[in-house]
């Protein structure tokens, strides 16, 4: 195993999500620890944080169970490449992020080895699949929560658990004016602009669009648009009229008017930024079949989920229709009781998610473990 006084980090990001968490994480485990080194699975920001790459995020990042069965084959030469990798390198401590279908087959796999397992953005059991518990019980030695319920949760089942805050706290300052953003993309600033999150991955993207593009269509016929696109994504014959947003797609949380998203990160993301959300999904009928038979939670938006109630509305699958989003969305365009009260719900989310520094504090959690 390498030296505690040089330690050797092996990460493993498996979406763009993951990418932006692992990057912003090193920052702080460098900061904190100079001689710290980096490999394994990640993205662009990874990569610029330092992380030796050894499988790129837009190769790894699939959803349902038919596209995973799809992709077995290369998923499964992943799993043995890693496990190859990780053999070989000895690292002091494998952080998994996220990507809860391969991260814990690889920590059953790892945890033999006695190479000991951080897990940041911990997968989400308490919601569905809840029999997971177990690996992480006897592979993780270290879970860092960003939920603060998580922490009693998994300490309930016998996990050592850390709340560290969530990271959408640590909001950073816009990259761009909101003059310059109207201005690069053509948009007026005395007229409203929704905002369109489709999803990061090219079936997301695929499934949802084409409503979103009827549902606006329902809308005023002079309403501003902006799509923020995923990088590795093709969003297809979009109208030429709608902006597109590609190289900081929170831009368009800070600056829109509302936004139709896809269940996700984004739906949190939206009550940080306090821009009013109408979220939907839709999946293949298999993989709907199976989520509707594991998860035991009432919610699909997290931002509902944490508070236990509905404060955005939630279109999913068959209740996907053009006129119902279009309906929902509509009154959150203007200063209406319905867009007054999400605002209000946005509040108590917000209150919930900790206070700034979550990365420095699971930076500082790992590294209490690596004595220097």
């Amino acid at each position: 195993m390498t030296s505690n006084q040089n330690p050797l980090f092996f990460l493993v990001a498996g979406e763009e999500s993951g990418d932006i968490h692992g990057a912003k994480l090193m920052e702080q485990i460098s900061v904190q620890c100079p001689e710290a080194s980096f490999m394994g699975h990640g993205g662009d920001k990874m990569k610029a944080a330092g992380l030796d790459i050894i499988e790129h995020v837009d190769d790894l990042a699939m959803m349902g169970f038919t596209e995973v069965i799809k992709h077995l084959p290369y998923m499964l030469n992943v799993m043995g490449q890693t496990l190859g990798k990780i053999r070989e390198a000895r690292p002091n401590r494998l952080i998994l992020i996220d990507y809860p279908g391969f991260n814990l087959r690889l920590a059953k796999n790892i945890h033999p080895l006695g190479i000991p397992i951080t897990y940041f953005i911990l997968p989400q059991v308490w919601a569905w699949k809840e029999k997971r518990v177990k690996t992480i019980r006897r592979c993780v030695d270290q879970a860092l929560c960003i939920f603060p319920f998580e922490q009693q949760w998994f300490e309930e089942h016998g996990i050592n658990a850390h709340f560290v805050g969530h990271p959408f706290t640590d909001l950073q300052t816009p990259s761009m004016s909101r003059d310059d953003f109207f201005r690069e993309h053509g948009l007026r600033s005395d007229k409203p602009v929704l905002v369109l999150f489709p999803g990061s991955r090219q079936q997301e993207v695929d499934n949802h669009l084409p409503i979103f593009e009827q549902s606006v269509s329902l809308l005023d016929n002079d309403l501003q648009v902006i799509v923020g696109k995923a990088p590795q994504v093709d969003l297809g014959n979009i109208p030429v009229h709608w902006a597109v947003e590609e190289s900081d797609t929170r831009l368009c949380l800070e600056y829109g008017t509302a936004v139709l998203t896809s269940s996700g990160t984004a739906t949190l993301q939206s009550a940080v930024h306090d821009i009013p959300a109408v979220v939907s999904y839709k999946m293949s009928g298999g993989s709907w079949w199976l989520a509707k038979h594991l998860t035991n939670v009432p919610f699909a938006a997290m931002s509902n989920l944490i508070v236990g109630k509905r404060v955005v509305p939630e279109f999913l699958q068959k209740d996907m229709t053009p006129a119902n989003l279009a309906d929902a969305v509509q009154p959150l365009l203007n200063d209406s009781p319905e867009r007054k009260n999400m605002l209000r719900g946005y509040e108590k989310i917000r209150r919930t998610l900790g206070i700034p520094g979550a990365y420095e504090r699971a930076a500082e959690t790992i590294l209490t473990r690596i004595k220097i």
